[in-house]
């Protein structure tokens, strides 16, 4: 079957309800099924060997029990998280050539990578603001960054917004979805579902904006502004020494906040008339696979603490 639909009769009138889609994915791409399968599955082990071994040093050794690497381990945890909603089924629908995904299984797939993306949005800006405070105000660090300040700050990071992301997940498969249901992407997504939507979509749109503005850009002017200040402090230190080192600690957490927002920004910002399923499914892939697997290599390889604590870890 290319879709499932089953008819009913309501308040006299024949409705059509979808009760699955089909997710095409990379069904243009027979021929190259085996070896996308082999690269998913071993990014995906990469993502879960390389985050797996940051939770771990993070937790063990002595000289990473800090708030930054605290963050760090939970950043790791959250991105194992992101990628295990997407991933998974990608590789099942791969070896199996089975692409059909229940109604139901599609919207919690949805709702759990919008809560887990905005917690990822939310937790970058905590670790920007934990790096603000160690470098412009380090006297204060201890008293300001204490042990129950990071836990408030991890647990918020969590939470806030879930219900907002629950109800636009509701909002999203509320709408009427009639004709077909093929659902041109490798994972459930609110574009490629706005796209199969009946009707006027207007105020669908506009809420996924304001959600991105709200929960994806308000945190990004955070984490901007906390650089700004951060690098202002750093050109005043006497010591070249002193800025290379203060240098590097953030340096890691940039290059990860680029790669995370600037492929979510243009995925979700952009406007409709520029939309191209082919660039839809790259940018996915980006901010879902390409950040989880580069995070462990970044930290680790532009930090000699990381790279000390995996060295002992490995010894042992």
């Amino acid at each position: 079957k290319e879709f499932l639909l089953s008819p009913i009769k309501m308040a006299g009138e024949n409705l059509t309800v979808m009760m699955e889609f089909i997710l095409l994915g990379f069904s243009d791409l027979p021929n190259l099924r085996g070896f996308l399968f082999g690269i998913f599955l071993v990014t995906y082990l990469s993502i879960l060997i390389g985050n797996s071994l940051i939770i771990i040093i993070t937790k063990v050794d002595a000289g990473l029990q800090t708030p930054m690497y605290f963050f760090l381990g939970n950043f790791s945890f959250l991105e194992i998280c992101y990628t295990s909603v997407t991933l998974p089924r990608m590789l099942t629908n791969l070896w199996t050539q089975k692409r059909n995904i229940s109604f139901l299984a599609c919207s919690i797939q949805l709702c759990f990578l919008l809560i887990l993306g905005n917690s990822e949005c939310f937790l970058l800006g905590v670790m920007a603001y934990d790096r603000y405070v160690a470098i412009c105000k380090p006297l204060n660090y201890p008293l300001i960054m204490n042990q129950k300040m990071c836990f408030q700050l991890l647990v918020g990071s969590w939470i806030t917004g879930i219900p907002v992301q629950i109800a636009l997940t509701y909002q999203i498969f509320s709408l009427p979805f009639c004709g077909s249901n093929k659902l041109n992407h490798v994972f459930c997504d609110i574009p490629p579902l706005l796209k199969l939507a009946c009707g006027d979509t207007s105020m669908n749109e506009f809420s996924v904006y304001a959600d991105a503005v709200l929960f994806a850009m308000v945190p990004f002017l955070l984490i901007v502004g906390s650089y700004v200040k951060i690098i202002t402090t750093i050109f005043k230190l006497p010591s070249a020494t002193g800025r290379h080192k203060a240098f590097s600690t953030c340096s890691s957490h940039l290059i990860v906040v680029g790669l995370f927002y600037g492929s979510g920004i243009i995925m979700y910002l952009r406007p409709k008339s520029s939309y191209s399923s082919g660039i839809d499914k790259v940018f996915s892939l980006f901010y879902t696979i390409v950040t989880p697997v580069f995070n462990p290599l970044i930290y680790s390889l532009r930090n000699k603490d990381v790279i000390a604590a995996l060295r002992n870890l490995l010894t042992k």
